[in-house]
């Protein structure tokens, strides 16, 4: 007797399943992208108490169908345009799908051998493609909020005579309080990962941007400087490569100098704009990247792979185990010193086939086949930016070095007050989120209002990029109006 689902009601599931996802991925673009519905119309429609029964297959399909997925926000939609939109391509999607039938957990080579190894290749594909030196060790997290802790925590590892693996940081007279150094333009990750390691916000050093919202190299020495004489010890500088706002790049090279001099490790966030480096003309744009101690890069935001999927790369990968290995009897394998495991490198001890998603995503599209896609998408932002630029009822907010737009509508006339320009932008947004065919999201830039097009969905064309602004301006002149 089989406890699983007999084959032959497997199989035919399967099928249907293969056709609802066709289905979707094909239509996706005709559905509203934010759905119609108020919080607690989902939970009211569920039942209060699990089935003590079996339930057919086709039933629980069917109420898929009519629950699910007309009430989730469409991330897969043309017209997201929202925070970094992403994309489970049908290459991606191929790939989560085998990787949920063969249900590995790769925390030891010996769990895992196929997908240890594989993740190892496919990193070293990336790196290769990113112009990153040979010397650079991948592997995968499920966020870059998880990549960077893993970084930081091997930063705070590194620091001479703490020990702080072993001792800790409570109650320690000897330890100094550890400082990390970002742009106030930085990742909400980097706060939250000084919060889990022990640093503390306040001691996360925001350090002022310029004019293109880029970290102040001169400002970062200074507060480099100022707690060194307070006795403070500086652990990290991270750096970011496409700001969450902007998408602004820092000055790396200037910066990675600062801690060369210092002694203070390097990470680098580009976790949005990393997947740009395949393109050699973008990869010009971040020059220094390769002095990195550490650097984060998310295929599941700008590589067409289903979320979640996070490459952290690492120059040492030994003091990254020294940071996190820890071998109960129970896990011990003959071949281990022979082999990577893959729960030596985060504090993770179960791994998903991650792999295993990129690798046919970037074996099926080709590498130019990525660059290509990547550079319409740039190009789309740069057209979208021309009309803004051009067009005196709007202003751009920031420059435009990859596929987000930062802009924002004027008043006619008399502008009016930051406040009165603020609220006519959020009645703007709302308005177009609400015509459905586009999701719009907004930042907050210099203390003002700002709205964001962030281009990056695989299925985004020219044609998306006219309507929108066709509906901006429309919009705009109905709110005026």
């Amino acid at each position: 007797m089989s406890r699983d689902l007999p084959p032959d009601e497997f199989r035919a599931a399967m099928h249907r399943v293969a056709d609802l996802v066709a289905d979707y991925l094909e239509g996706v673009g005709d559905r509203p992208v934010l759905p119609a519905v108020s919080p607690g119309d989902v939970r009211r429609a569920l039942p209060a108490s699990a089935p003590e029964g079996p339930e057919p297959l086709d039933a629980i399909l069917d109420d898929y169908l009519r629950l699910i997925e007309p009430n989730v926000t469409h991330w897969n939609h043309p017209g997201f345009l929202a925070y970094f939109s992403i994309t489970g391509s049908g290459p991606g999607i191929l790939g989560e799908t085998l990787a949920a039938t063969l249900n590995v957990n790769a925390m030891l080579w010996r769990t895992g051998p196929a997908p240890t190894e594989l993740e190892e290749r496919v990193c070293e594909w990336l790196a290769r493609m990113m112009d990153l030196p040979p010397d650079f060790r991948g592997h995968i997290n499920d966020t870059a909020s998880s990549s960077s802790l893993v970084a930081l925590a091997a930063a705070r590892h590194r620091l001479p005579g703490l020990d702080v693996r072993v001792q800790g940081l409570a109650g320690r007279p000897d330890v100094p309080s550890l400082t990390v150094y970002c742009s106030d333009q930085a990742h909400s990750s980097i706060d939250k990962s000084a919060i889990v390691l022990g640093v503390g916000q306040e001691n996360v050093r925001r350090i002022a941007s310029d004019g293109a919202f880029r970290m102040s190299v001169p400002a970062l020495a200074e507060a480099v400087a100022r707690d060194r004489a307070a006795g403070r010890l500086p652990m990290a500088i991270v750096a970011t490569v496409g700001t969450t706002s902007t998408t602004s790049v820092d000055p790396i090279p200037e910066i990675a100098d600062l801690c060369a001099r210092e002694g203070i490790w390097l990470h680098v966030d580009a976790a949005y704009a990393g997947a740009a480096a395949i393109c050699p003309e973008h990869r010009a744009l971040m020059p220094g990247i390769e002095r990195a101690d550490s650097l984060v890069v998310n295929p599941h935001k700008w590589l067409f792979t289903p979320v979640d999927c996070s490459v952290l790369f690492v120059r040492d990968l030994d003091l990254l185990k020294g940071a996190f290995s820890l071998v109960p009897e129970y896990l011990r394998t003959g071949e281990s010193s022979e082999v990577t495991n893959l729960m030596d490198l985060g504090f993770q001890l179960g791994r998903r086939f991650r792999a295993l998603k990129l690798w046919l995503v970037i074996r099926a599209f080709g590498v130019e086949g990525l660059r290509e896609r990547i550079r319409l998408h740039c190009a789309m932002a740069r057209d979208l930016a021309a009309r803004i630029a051009a067009d005196p009822r709007f202003e751009l907010a920031a420059p435009v070095p990859f596929s987000t737009v930062c802009f924002r509508a004027r008043l006619p006339g008399s502008p009016g007050s930051p406040q009165d320009q603020d609220r006519f932008n959020e009645r703007l947004m709302a308005r177009v989120n609400a015509a459905g065919p586009f999701f719009l999201s907004h930042t907050g830039l210099q203390g003002r209002h700002t709205l964001r097009v962030a281009i990056g969905n695989l299925r985004t064309e020219p044609a998306h990029m006219t309507a929108l602004w066709e509906l901006l301006s429309r919009s705009r002149d109905e709110l005026v109006a």
